[in-house]
């Protein structure tokens, strides 16, 4: 494939526009700084060229050039760019002009890297004189002049001002360095205008010096109209007067007017002549106005018109009518002109809707509806020496015949009223004309009044409350909106088929049967006295917020019943009625108790009998053994404790209860007695029997040794006696006989035959 020598310069140029990006790309480097400098001052005169320099620093790794994007700001808004390799760039102002004022900032961008240099602030002083342009330098007063002011060597929005002999006289806005508008020229004579501007956004720059001033020649406009009333400025109504305006030898493009209370009656381009048969408002002020584009002249002529006959007057007696009464009209004039008529003159007819109801200016009628509407007069007479007749017309009365009130009807708001609470009554009446006034009575005593004057208004009047439901059949209402007629009032039996809600009475419960045992069904009655029906009957228990059952009734008196109670059930019972009247009623709070059933009651008879029995059989064993008892303590006694003294020592201890065990001396050695429990002893002790009393020791005297027994082995020389103190103030021999006391001693041996020993005495630690 053969390569052009074209192509083959611009793969070159390609690979080498790459191989540099990426070398730019790895390149490392930071913008040091960013300068930006004026080569002049910071505050020069208008018209001064002025260059600001920015100048860029960059440290780097290698020597290749690198690519800046440099940006000029005035204002924070970008006003010059540029992209170079170079690291300074030129931004010039040729000249600078006012608009140039302000802050300005330099913004240098190097690949993802950018910095800005501090601002700099520049003010030009000074604004350019403007120059002012005025076409036609003459002209007519009210014609208008084409005036341009401008400055061309200025930027910026600027705002002109028109001057007309010193005065300010108009000022407009414009996006640019000119402008071009339209000033009238009212007065004649030589006038002088010149302008100026200002920067809207420099405000310090101030306003520019005055241009030069143009004079325009203004000539005065000769189109003072004249105006003439032929034959007279007096006249008579039905009289013929011709109004006459015009400009003597007027310019081009006059225009004539003829008008009367900024009403237009006639208007032309020469002289006007406006004929008009004149009545009573017809007099007064009329204008001739001449005008020439916006320029205007004015003239002024007055009328008088005496009437011929006065404007005729319609008047109805009474002004107030109801239907079916009788009315008159009559239409009539106060004044007339003796000189030109006759009061006979002058005749009459009556309009209703416009339409002849009768000739003359009289009529009389009875009120109806077909009677109502709009009746008018119309008055006419011919003046001698006049053409035509003068023809007035009167008011317009509006008839529209009052409609009697009918009788009212008396009605309880809401339908029903409930005894011992407010209510409102209702007064009203179907028909019959505003206003209305009603009045409230109670056994023919008035109570209250209101006056009805709008449709959507009511007569609604409060009562406080009545105790009985006859009280309602007490009330009767009045209407009436004619002052001469008698009120009309409402029927007597308006208010009978009212309901009447009478609240219910406190309710009553009560229990049944009043003693109740488990198992059986408990009936609670709830009783009111009166109220009105139906009655909602609620049952509760006091243990629970929950009810236990609720119906509505028509009776008196209605039953719930709890079936199979329980000890649960036991506890306060209560009721609460209520019927239409909302008002709750609860009943006293009645308790019973629920007794056992009488399948426990037995069960627990027959384990009481079960216990005494066994209580019985216990004595009886305890008194077969009490002989065996007192042979066996006997036995015991005892022995001498030493064979070389005279004293022997015995050991006694003795229990008041019937069930205490005795165990003697075991292997040689000395036993004390212990107290055992219930389980343990040979006498049942029932709960609620009396304290066992405490055990007291007492020192027994030795006594002479029984030559019959066996020495004893020297020891203990004292021996100590336990003895129980009797809680029935027994003695101590009653109680060991009664009770089967048992004396202990300490034996020297268990067997008398045996060796001679004295075992040591073991402590009881009960």
């Amino acid at each position: 494939m053969a390569f052009t020598p074209t192509y083959l310069l611009l793969l070159l140029t390609t690979s080498l526009s790459l191989l540099w990006q990426e070398a730019e790309a790895q390149l490392k480097f930071t913008i040091d700084s960013v300068t930006l400098g004026i080569d002049s001052s910071s505050e020069v005169s208008s018209g001064t060229f002025v260059n600001l320099i920015c100048e860029v620093s960059v440290i780097q790794d290698q020597t290749l050039p690198l690519t800046y994007s440099f940006k000029f700001l005035h204002n924070d808004v970008v006003v010059y760019s540029k992209n170079t390799t170079d690291s300074s760039v030129f931004y010039e102002l040729l000249p600078a002009r006012a608009a140039d004022s302000g802050d300005y900032k330099c913004q240098v961008s190097v690949q993802n890297k950018s910095k800005g240099s501090r601002t700099q602030r520049l003010v030009v002083t000074g604004l350019q004189t403007p120059t002012l342009i005025v076409s036609p330098k003459e002209l007519y007063q009210g014609e208008e002049v084409t005036a341009n002011c401008s400055a061309q060597d200025e930027t910026g929005s600027l705002y002109f001002y028109f001057y007309l002999d010193e005065e300010k006289v108009k000022q407009v806005g414009g996006s640019g360095n000119s402008v071009e508008t339209q000033l009238e020229m009212k007065n004649a004579g030589d006038r002088y205008l010149h302008c100026n501007y200002n920067i809207l956004m420099q405000p310090d720059a101030g306003r520019s010096n005055n241009s030069d001033r143009v004079k325009v020649l203004v000539k005065d406009l000769f189109i003072t109209p004249i105006m003439n009333i032929r034959p007279s400025k007096e006249a008579v109504e039905g009289d013929v007067v011709e109004l006459i305006c015009q400009v003597v030898n007027p310019p081009s493009n006059v225009t004539v007017y003829l008008t009367k209370d900024k009403t237009m009656l006639d208007s032309s381009s020469g002289t006007i002549s406006h004929r008009l048969r004149v009545l009573a408002e017809d007099a007064g002020e009329y204008a001739c106005k001449a005008v020439r584009n916006s320029m205007q002249k004015e003239a002024y002529k007055s009328i008088k018109v005496k009437e011929l006959f006065s404007k005729p007057v319609l008047t109805m007696n009474p002004r107030v009518v109801f239907e079916g009464e009788q009315f008159k009209l009559n239409c009539n004039t106060d004044a007339y002109s003796p000189d030109r008529i006759n009061i006979g003159d002058v005749k009459y007819n009556l309009y209703m809707n416009q339409v002849l109801l009768t000739p003359g200016g009289n009529y009389s009628g009875t009120a109806h509806p077909s009677l109502n509407g709009n009746y008018s007069c119309q008055a006419q007479a011919l003046g001698r020496g006049q053409p035509r007749v003068v023809i007035k017309n009167s008011n317009t009365i509006v008839l529209q015949a009052k409609v009697p009130v009918s009788r009212p009807d008396l009605s309880v708001l809401g339908g029903r009223v409930i005894l011992g609470k407010s209510f409102q009554l209702q007064c009203h009446s179907k028909n019959g004309s505003l206003p209305i006034d009603y009045t409230l009575l109670r056994d023919r005593r008035q109570v209250e009044s209101r006056v009805v004057r709008r449709p959507s208004d009511r007569a609604i009047f409060n009562v406080t409350s009545i105790h009985r439901d006859t009280d309602i059949g007490s009330f009767s209402c009045q209407a009436q909106n004619h002052p001469s007629q008698s009120a009309s009032e409402s029927s007597r039996e308006a208010l009978q088929h009212i309901a009447i809600i009478e609240p219910v009475s406190t309710p009553e419960l009560s229990l049944a049967p009043t003693h109740v045992a488990e198992g059986q069904d408990l009936t609670l009655t709830c009783t009111v006295q009166h109220g009105t029906p139906p009655i909602t009957y609620t049952w509760y228990h006091s243990k629970s917020v929950q009810p236990l059952g609720s119906i509505k009734s028509n009776d008196m008196r209605k039953s719930h019943v709890v079936q199979g109670v329980g000890q649960e059930h036991g506890g306060g019972y209560y009721c609460v009625t209520i019927n239409q009247s909302s008002d709750r009623k609860r009943s006293a709070t009645v308790n019973i108790g629920v007794k056992l059933a009488g399948w426990k009651k037995g069960l627990i008879a027959a384990f009481c009998i079960l216990l005494i029995a066994s209580l019985l059989i216990v004595v009886i064993i305890k008194k077969c053994l009490l002989p065996f008892r007192r042979k066996r303590a006997g036995e015991l006694s005892v022995k001498p404790a030493s064979t070389t003294t005279d004293e022997t020592l015995r050991l006694t201890h003795g229990t008041a209860n019937e069930a205490a065990n005795v165990t003697p001396g075991v292997m040689g050695k000395s036993v004390w007695s212990d107290h055992i429990s219930g389980s343990e002893s040979d006498d049942h002790i029932s709960e609620g029997a009396p304290e066992i009393p405490e055990t007291q020791y007492t020192e027994v005297q030795a006594q002479a040794p029984d030559p019959t027994r066996a020495p004893v082995k020297k020891g203990t020389d004292v021996v100590y006696s336990e003895v129980q103190n009797s809680v029935q103030g027994v003695s101590r021999s009653e109680q060991a006989d009664g009770q089967g006391s048992v004396e202990y001693a300490q034996l020297n041996h268990n067997d008398p035959e045996s060796e001679e020993q004295v075992p040591e005495p073991i402590q009881d630690h009960q």
